[in-house]
């Protein structure tokens, strides 16, 4: 089996993720039940910061598992650096 930067946390960023996936029902919920349009901009940055943070954990996972203990990426530096800045480049492109 292969292990992953977020192995060891796997469990943790799994009750992230479930309580994200909540935050976005109660969303949903909010819009149907016509909530106020402020409020619902709130909760939606709320949920972006909270995909923003498991986000960068799984980038600081991978650059310590990944790349320093090549666990699966390039072995190249370059290629190392190009993959990570392409991951955070995506991150911030929205």
């Amino acid at each position: 089996m292969t292990t992953r930067g977020y192995t060891a946390s796997k469990e943790q960023l799994q009750k992230r993720l479930a309580r994200v996936e909540g935050q976005v029902r109660g969303i949903s919920r909010m819009v149907e039940e016509d909530r106020y349009c402020i409020d619902v901009l709130t909760q939606i940055n709320a949920v972006r910061a909270a995909l923003d943070k498991v986000a960068l954990g799984l980038l600081d996972g991978h650059a310590r598992h990944c790349l320093m203990g090549h666990g699966g990426g390039p072995a190249d530096p370059e290629e190392q650096v190009q993959e990570l800045m392409g991951a955070v480049g995506r991150m911030l492109s929205r």
